[in-house]
């Protein structure tokens, strides 16, 4: 066994190696605080046939015994990850896969397991490093090590690994990666900070990163591992001599289609066409001529872009296509919007619900709860496929996480707004950056129901090309341009700062340079399309959605929590019934009456007035006789709030039996004559009636209760 420690950030770091999943090809054991967690690298032996991409998958498995918890349900074990398991999963898979040899195509599996969970120390952090290490102490061929950290701003400064009390106080929760030299990776949620600060903080977690690698380092000096050598994948010469140049001149004209489908079906007759042209003198060798279209497509396209600024659709670097917005185009739903981007059209669905409807979190983290949710769907049909529609995957939730991260800074708070609300993005054309559509229209969506957002929100996706020492930076990147370029950096924001952002490479790492401008020309971007949005709709509407329900707020006391839900839940299941409403009772004496009908709530709130109202010695009421007795009947002055008329308080004159002045379910207007040390209530009617000529009652004493 083998041990690395250093201090970090005031906390002990450890990699350990050696003891534990020794039959993996690498394994470590992190540790973090109290946050332990295992990482697993496995590669096959030989190469998958027949594929033409890097095969590996990365699982992050969360384990409910790491926080003292036994999982919910009838089964008792962990089922399908958590949506933050699943994207601890992607943190980890794009920190990694640019750094493979390009060729490699032996299946690659990683394992991270959280063991113990310190919520001071999140452990998706952890997953990366230990993943890196993992593999740089293997025989598989990697170009790390990579390490990773959290970094907040509290007051202006970096926290390099905030705690738990830090990161509630900080304006930023970024997730970085990288080696010594560059940054690799790039996630974070913000409250409107500015690109300066960004870049601070980017340049603090890189600095801490260096520290982390050179323990990692350390590891892999005493392991003296001999790495499976990967050979650069080459194309025979003579073919590509030979058949390269007779395509180039085509290929080049098909990028210049501006239309996707129209450009897509040109190249795909182009490959046809190549094949079918060579394959007679190059029988065994399909595979060659189409890597080496491929080859030309990529190179094609990447020269256009770089030497003479010029993209598939015709635009400049910086130009972004043509951005139109809808609103209110569903008439059922509480608020919609349709964002549309060139060929990226997303349709957003606003929902409102009462808070009772908040998501349920059942994982690792100490949040149990959401009321703010965006859902992100994307249909085959969006990119003109024929394809099977199922549960989301790991694109579909970390798309729709993306938007909500950018969207919930700008969300009022549940005081002022005490509403769950949901948005969901429907892909309906897909050309590029749907998850920054999806903020566009959920922001829009939002405004069009009118619920109270700080600010609109936007965002864009930029690229990059990168040849030798020529680069490019795109605005508003289209699909083939982020699939054959070498940078997905995406971000969002207000007009008075970022919100979100998320990168990723395909290259060994940026320069602080380059994502500096690419950062500053993002600003520009996304600024620029906001004020498009502006013009359809600069404020959300003043009044809600006619569909939405509208939310009655009241306070009350604790110790009248009990008498408005009633045994058994009886009083607030009958207002309930009779008001069609819904209700929430906090723990704190906050009311939350949802209603669509406006006159239901009003009568729900009467109710529970009428319940917490205390009855006042000398007031008036008028009453429901609820029980008769012999001695006098019950009347319920107040909802759950029963006072005696006792049969000598019925009339002046005496009374035989109640029953000759009342009956059950009669209404009788009484006055309050005392209540008594036990809380008793004793009523009087014939204190409200005048008194007989001659004056005087005829009743005789009698007991009150029999």
């Amino acid at each position: 066994m083998h041990s690395y420690t250093m201090e970090l950030q005031g906390r002990i770091l450890t990699m350990e190696t050696g003891r534990l999943a020794k039959q993996a090809s690498g394994s470590v054991l992190m540790r973090y605080g109290d946050t332990v967690v295992l990482v697993a690298a496995t590669a096959a032996d030989e190469p998958r046939e027949g594929i033409d991409f890097f095969p590996m998958t990365v699982d992050y498995e969360e384990r409910l015994y790491a926080v003292g918890r036994i999982p919910g349900g009838f089964i008792k074990r962990e089922g399908r990850p958590t949506e933050r398991a699943t994207l601890g999963c992607r943190l980890t898979d794009r920190s990694l896969r640019p750094l493979f040899p390009k060729g490699f195509r032996n299946s690659v599996h990683i394992v991270a397991t959280v063991l113990s969970m310190d919520q001071d120390c999140p452990p998706e952090p952890l997953s990366i490093i230990g993943a890196s290490a993992a593999l740089s102490i293997s025989k598989i061929p990697f170009n790390g090590p990579v390490a990773a950290v959290i970094v907040g701003l509290i007051d202006g400064e970096p926290v390099v690994n905030p705690n738990q009390k830090q990161t509630q106080q900080s304006e930023l929760h970024l997730m970085l990666t990288g080696t010594k030299e560059a940054v690799m990776m790039v996630e974070a949620g913000a409250l409107e900070i500015s690109k300066e600060d960004i870049l601070k903080c980017i340049e603090a977690g890189h600095q801490v990163i260096k520290e982390i690698i050179a323990l990692e380092e350390q590891m892999i000096a005493d392991q003296d591992i001999e790495k499976v050598f990967v050979a650069p994948p080459e194309l025979p010469p003579v073919i590509v001599d030979k058949v390269a140049p007779t395509i180039r001149e085509g290929v080049r004209a098909a990028l210049k289609i501006a239309n996707k489908k129209e450009r897509e079906d040109k190249l795909a007759d182009l490959k046809k066409e190549l094949i079918e042209r060579f394959l007679g003198d190059y029988p065994e060798n399909e595979s060659v001529l189409r890597k080496i279209f491929d080859g030309v497509l990529k190179d094609t396209l990447r020269k256009m872009i770089v030497r003479e600024d010029l993209r598939p659709d015709g635009r400049s670097s910086q130009e972004i296509r043509p951005i139109t917005c809808d609103l209110g185009v569903l008439p059922c739903t509480h608020g919609s919007a349709i964002f549309t981007r060139g060929q990226t059209q997303v349709l957003n669905i606003c929902t409102l619900a009462a808070l009772r409807d908040k998501q349920m979190l059942d994982g690792l983290g100490i949040e149990e709860s959401k009321r703010f949710i965006h859902h992100y769907n994307f249909p085959p049909y969006s990119v003109g496929e024929a394809g099977f529609m199922r549960g989301p995957g790991r694109r579909e939730i970390g798309h729709g996480a993306l938007a909500e991260k950018a969207l919930e800074p700008v969300i009022p708070s549940e005081d002022d707004f005490p509403y769950t609300i949901r948005l969901v993005s429907e892909v309906l054309e897909s050309n590029g950056s749907t998850s920054m559509a999806s903020v566009c229209s959920g922001s829009l969506s939002m405004m069009d129901t009118g619920v109270p957002l700080k600010r609109a929100v936007a965002g864009i996706a930029m690229g990059l090309v990168k040849e030798e020492d020529d680069v490019v930076i795109l605005s508003d990147i289209q699909g083939v341009e982020d699939f054959l370029g070498d940078m997905d950096f995406k971000v969002a924001g207000t007009e008075a700062g970022i919100t979100a952002l998320q990168m990723d490479i395909k290259i060994t790492g940026i320069s602080g340079d380059i994502l500096e401008k690419a950062l500053a020309q993002a600003d520009i971007g996304y600024k620029y399309i906001l004020g498009i949005m502006n013009e359809t709709i600069s404020a959300p509407r003043p009044e809600l959605s006619p569909n939405a329900p509208r939310m009655i707020r009241m306070q009350i006391a604790i110790d009248k929590i009990r008498e408005v839900i009633g045994p058994g839940g009886r009083v607030i299941n009958k207002i309930i019934a009779e008001t069609g409403v819904g209700i929430d009772i906090e723990p704190d004496g906050r009311i939350f009456i949802a209603a669509v009908d406006p006159e239901g709530g009003k009568k729900a709130q009467e109710m529970i007035e009428a319940i917490i109202r205390e009855v006042e010695p000398g007031e008036i009421y008028m009453g429901k006789v609820t029980r008769v007795e012999r001695y006098g009947a019950f009347v319920e002055v107040l909802p759950g709030k029963e006072g005696l008329l006792h049969i000598s308080h019925l009339d002046h004159q005496r009374v035989e039996k109640t029953e000759d002045v009342v009956k059950l379910g009669d209404l009788v207007e009484v006055k309050v004559m005392d209540i008594d040390e036990k809380g008793r209530i004793n009523l009087s009617r014939k204190a409200l009636l005048p008194k007989p000529p001659g004056g005087g009652d005829s009743d005789r004493p009698r007991s009150r209760r029999s």
